[in-house]
């Protein structure tokens, strides 16, 4: 039985030959993969600890791009990696028919971190992809899965790469003699640089036009901005119609301000060019007027240290409030805003009232604003 195994094995091996695989080919794409990865590791990291910072990490406000770069890196360099990832495990798959499957222990633990690194890297992209197109067609939360199992691939990454260093080493600083081969990491390579391509012009605004594979047109929605979540959908559109809306500044201030609309347009008003940069990639540069934030807190008499919450008109929802930090409400930038590009707010952007600060995931730049309680 065990010789039958191990023929089988051999045999089948042996039909997954090709003279385009060798370990030269599979150093280089594993380390355009190690490069991709990091990126993509590192700046997903630096999302989410913008959506969530730690209580003793102040953000800064500027650059003002800084978000919309790192986020749109972010995806480019993730839908950029599946060329990679497909070739490299084209490239390598014979390994899988190897036999005896595991040849001693430590063997077994290599196979184990290779399983994890194979299947989370699978999972991270396809389920980035579905978040980048809003399709959602699990029971999980992409947030918390997303981040945790990124964590899995990166160190199952390290533990892979420090096992094979010396192989990369070897054939890393050498030239692919084999045209074949070299015409292989040429395709693979610009098939790489084809989709970024034609993805980051979501987030570039030079590039817009190439943008064929961004799943968001960046001019596509109301008053030529896109949103992700409209008044319809947030529950919003009936309380907008109340004459009575007033937006209330309360908590540690010295005088509490309740302003109706009006109130908010008779004070001084500023205009910002601001870009709404969103998690999923896309990112807009725009013209905002408002009240300046800081100023308003100043009129209620709130301290230059205090942290706010910005609360909208939204009922439920993850992101129905917003934690700004000093860094943010004292920059002369961040603005509750109620006009976008020379006109009043759209209901789906936020009228009356929507936040807008510099250097923020959109989801943080809270719509239908009703209250600021100061704390």
């Amino acid at each position: 039985m065990s010789r039958h195994l191990t023929r089988m094995g051999r045999s089948l091996s042996g039909r997954f030959t090709s003279p385009l695989r060798s370990e030269r080919v599979a150093a280089r794409l594993g380390t355009w993969l190690g490069i991709s990865f990091t990126v993509a590791f590192a700046t997903g990291l630096f999302s989410h600890f913008t959506q969530h910072p730690p209580a003793w990490l102040l953000w800064p406000s500027r650059p003002v791009n800084l978000y919309r770069v790192t986020q749109g890196l972010h995806v480019i360099s993730g839908i950029a990696t599946v060329p990679l990832l497909l070739a490299k495990l084209w490239t390598v798959y014979p390994k899988l028919w190897q036999w005896p499957p595991l040849r001693s222990a430590g063997h077994a633990v290599e196979r184990l971190f290779v399983l994890l690194l194979v299947a989370g890297a699978l999972f991270q992209l396809v389920t980035g992809l579905f978040n980048i197109a809003y399709l959602y067609p699990w029971p999980f939360g992409f947030l918390q899965a997303h981040y945790w199992t990124a964590y899995i691939v990166y160190g199952a990454l390290v533990i892979h790469v420090v096992n094979e260093w010396a192989k990369v080493r070897r054939h890393l600083f050498t030239r692919v003699e084999e045209p074949g081969r070299r015409r292989f990491l040429y395709t693979v390579a610009a098939a790489s640089g084809l989709v970024a391509l034609v993805t980051a012009g979501e987030a570039l605004t030079p590039l817009e036009r190439l943008a064929v594979l961004a799943p968001r047109d960046p001019d596509a929605g109301p008053q030529g901005v896109p949103v992700n979540r409209s008044a319809a959908a947030a529950g919003v559109t009936e309380v907008l119609r109340d004459p009575a809306y007033r937006l209330v500044v309360t908590g540690a201030v010295r005088t509490e301000l309740s302003l109706s609309y009006a109130d908010l347009q008779r004070l001084p008003q500023h205009t910002v060019r601001l870009p709404i940069a969103c998690v999923e990639g896309w990112s807009v540069e725009c013209e905002w007027s408002g009240v300046r934030l800081r100023d308003l807190i100043g009129r209620a008499g709130g301290s230059q240290e205090a942290y706010l919450t910005v609360e909208s008109l939204e009922r439920s929802g993850y992101y129905r409030t917003s934690e700004v930090r000093p860094p943010h409400w004292n920059d002369p930038l961040t603005l509750l805003a109620l006009t976008l590009n020379g006109r009043p707010l759209d209901p789906d952007h936020g009228y009356p009232a929507r936040l807008i600060a510099p250097n923020r995931p959109g989801v943080m730049q809270t719509k239908w604003v009703a209250r600021v309680r100061v704390s």
